[in-house]
């Protein structure tokens, strides 16, 4: 009996250590509210945005939304189907259906005209796919790696994933914005089995930086660096949008997306617009957006509504309404499907 409860011991402290491992990036947390020294509109702003978050913000930039499959899938198909020379393709869930089939079929068949083809797939989210469709790419010819696979000697960093969405065309046409590959996406949110979401598909300068955000994880994943005119060219101006392709990571500093938030609500002088499918924000974020409704912003949310992949992230987010309904932010939750 002793032994079973030295060995049942171990195993728990073993569990936990992982667990609470995986919960810490081991950054040091921003716990001190950022004070609004400046509007959105003014240049000490958009000095902040480059100098603290990266890269600087970029004009000449056309950035078209798009809703939904409908409009989503049909401008990713006819980019990819269209490129001459390169596809770098980056995303978190990748389930078999009949999008998956779709764009497996549309990367294949461009590497097999010489294209050169990147796919990189989160090792957990891209779990659901078919097997047939990875050996379908290898056989044409795609380069497709998994981000992060799960080991005994990482366990201690399952949550290393990949979240981005990413394609680039010939590093001249970009789209990143919340959609998957699966058949959840399909359609136009038009019932609970199909999901509201929306992407970009981005035409101009910061389109390199977009590359450059998948050359990063590439890197990591496949030891290989993507360079030259097929994947960076010189990029004129498409259009009117200023842009900036902000990244962050666990390895590299997750903080970031975080300072990138709090900068952003206290420079708002008029309106703060969020939207988000998780949307739990921790203390210094109320405290942060209360304060800009005091200074009189007005602060929508939209939120998911019943229709919730992961209920126990509704209930999270309610817990955290109290202070922010009382200072008279709204609220809302989207009620026809899941709001992605």
């Amino acid at each position: 009996m002793t032994v079973w409860i030295i060995l049942v011991t171990a195993a728990v402290t073993l569990f936990l250590s992982v667990f609470l491992r995986n919960l810490s990036t081991g950054e040091r947390k921003i716990t001190r509210k950022v004070e609004p020294a400046y509007g959105v509109e003014d240049p000490p702003f958009r000095r902040a945005l480059g100098n603290l978050l990266g890269p600087p913000i970029l004009c000449g930039n056309k950035i078209d939304s798009l809703s939904n499959g409908d409009e989503i899938f049909p401008a990713m198909l006819s980019a990819i189907r269209g490129a001459e020379r390169t596809v770098t393709f980056e995303t978190f869930i990748y389930w078999s259906g009949s999008i998956a089939r779709e764009l497996t079929e549309a990367l294949s068949e461009r590497a097999r005209a010489g294209v050169k083809v990147h796919v990189l797939l989160d090792w957990f989210g891209s779990k659901k796919m078919d097997e047939e469709l990875l050996r379908q790419m290898a056989d044409a010819g795609v380069q497709v790696e998994r981000y992060h696979p799960i080991r005994w000697y990482n366990l201690d960093r399952i949550n290393n994933r990949t979240h981005r969405k990413l394609l680039v065309v010939d590093g001249r046409i970009g789209f990143t914005g919340g959609v998957g590959i699966a058949d959840e996406w399909l359609g136009h949110a038009q019932d609970p089995d199909h999901w509201r979401d929306t992407h970009y598909r981005v035409e101009g300068p910061v389109v390199a930086q977009m590359q450059a955000a998948f050359t990063d994880n590439w890197m990591k994943t496949h030891a290989q660096v993507l360079h030259g005119d097929d994947y960076f060219p010189p990029l004129e101006e498409a259009g009117d949008c200023e842009a900036q392709m902000f990244k962050s990571s666990s390895t590299e500093g997750s903080e970031s997306a975080r300072l990138m938030f709090l900068l952003s609500l206290a420079a708002a002088r008029r309106t703060i617009s969020i939207s988000s499918s998780y949307f739990v924000p921790d203390d210094l974020a109320v405290e942060t957006l209360v304060e800009a409704r005091r200074r009189g912003v007005h602060i929508e949310i939209v939120v998911p509504g019943r229709h919730i992949d992961a209920k126990v992230t509704r209930k999270a987010s309610r817990s955290r309404w109290g202070r922010l309904l009382e200072a008279g932010i709204e609220i809302y939750e989207y009620q026809p499907t899941m709001y992605h």
